[in-house]
C-alpha cells in the first residue's frame, strides 16, 4: 500500500449488470467508515442508451429483437480506459483495492496489465481470471455443472438489429417476473440463498445486453504486471453460476503461471452474487484484506 490510509474500494460489475449491483455492499462499507466507487462499464447502467423496449411495461419482444445495442462496438480496451481513468483520479487520495465479480474479472486483469501502479490489491469475487491462451480457444479440463447457461437460454432474445454485433448477447431478465419456472431457474443459478423478493429486486437492476467479445487475449494475465500486485481470489462455495470447480481451476492456472506469487484465497458460503443479499460477509473479508 502507498500509505497508511484506508483504501478506496473500486467495484467492477459482472455481465448484464452495472454499478447498482454493489449498492448493498457499498452501504455496508460506508457504515464501517470505508470509501468505495462502483463503475458502470461502457454501455452499462444509468448512462447507457436503450434498448428502450426493455424498460417499457409489458412484453415487447419484437422491440427487443430490433433495437440496436449500447454495447455494439464496445471492446475490452474501452473498459480498461474507463476504469483506469477512474483509478487515476482515486489514486490521488490514497490506496485503491480493485474488486469485481463474474465477467468483470476480465476487465480486472486487463486493468492490472495496463496500469499495475494504480492498483494496491486486486480481488476476484468468483470472477473470471484467465492465465492460459488455451482458455480462450479450447474446452477447459474441468467439470462445469453450472445452472446459469441453461437458465440464461430461457430469456435469450434474438438480436436482429441492422447494426447487430455478434459479440452482444441480449437477455430479457424481466421475463422472469411473469414466468415462475424461469424465475426459479435463474434464482437457483444466481442467488439461491436469498428470499424471492430480494432476488426480484436484483433482477430489476440488470441490463439487457452484454458484450462477450471482451473474452479476448487482452484479458490474459501478464506475469510482469501480475507479480507486482497482491491478488486475492474469493471463492463462493454455493455458486451455481461460476461453480467452485471452475473457480478452483482458474486459481490453479494462475498460480502455475506465477508460482512465486500465488493467489491469496478465501471462501465465503454464498451464491454467485452473494454481495447483494449477504453484504456483511463481503465487507468483513474486504476490510480484513486491508
Amino acid at each position: 500500500m502507498r500509505s497508511d490510509q484506508r483504501p478506496t474500494f473500486v467495484f467492477v460489475h459482472g455481465g448484464s449488470s452495472n454499478a447498482r449491483a454493489w449498492t448493498p455492499l457499498r452501504n455496508e462499507l460506508a457504515l464501517r467508515g470505508h470509501r468505495s466507487y462502483a463503475v458502470d462499464l461502457p454501455g452499462h447502467g444509468d448512462t447507457a442508451t436503450g434498448p428502450a423496449a426493455y424498460h417499457r411495461p409489458g412484453a415487447d419482444r419484437a422491440g427487443l429483437t430490433r433495437e440496436p445495442s449500447p454495447m455494439s462496438g464496445v471492446t475490452l480496451a474501452d473498459n480498461v480506459r474507463h476504469v483506469v481513468g477512474v483509478l487515476r483520479r482515486l489514486a490521488a487520495h490514497g490506496p485503491v483495492v480493485l474488486a469485481g465479480n463474474s465477467l468483470g474479472g476480465l476487465t480486472l486483469t486487463a486493468v492490472v496489465n495496463a496500469a499495475p501502479e494504480l492498483v494496491d490489491r486486486v480481488v476476484y469475487l468468483s470472477a473470471l481470471c484467465l492465465a492460459d491462451p488455451a482458455m480462450l480457444t479450447e474446452p477447459w479440463d474441468v467439470v462445469d455443472d453450472n445452472l446459469l447457461d441453461a437458465a440464461a437460454a430461457r430469456i435469450a432474445v434474438p438480436h436482429e438489429a441492422p447494426d447487430g454485433d455478434p459479440g452482444v448477447v441480449r437477455l430479457d431478465w424481466r421475463r422472469a417476473h411473469a414466468d415462475p419456472e424461469t424465475f426459479a431457474a435463474l434464482k437457483a443459478a444466481i442467488m439461491a440463498d436469498a428470499p424471492d423478493p430480494l432476488f426480484r429486486h436484483f433482477l430489476d437492476t440488470l441490463d439487457a445486453d452484454e458484450n462477450h467479445a471482451v473474452l479476448e487475449a487482452g484479458a490474459l494475465i501478464r506475469p510482469e504486471a501480475w507479480r507486482g500486485v497482491p491478488h486475492t481470489y474469493v471463492r463462493l462455495s454455493a455458486d451455481r453460476g461460476l461453480t467452485p470447480a471452475v473457480q478452483d481451476h482458474m486459481i490453479r492456472k494462475a498460480d502455475a503461471l506465477t508460482p512465486d506469487h500465488p493467489f491469496d484465497v478465501h471462501t465465503l458460503p454464498t451464491s454467485h452474487v452473494g454481495y447483494w443479499n449477504r453484504p456483511e460477509l463481503f465487507a468483513d473479508l474486504l476490510t480484513r484484506l486491508t
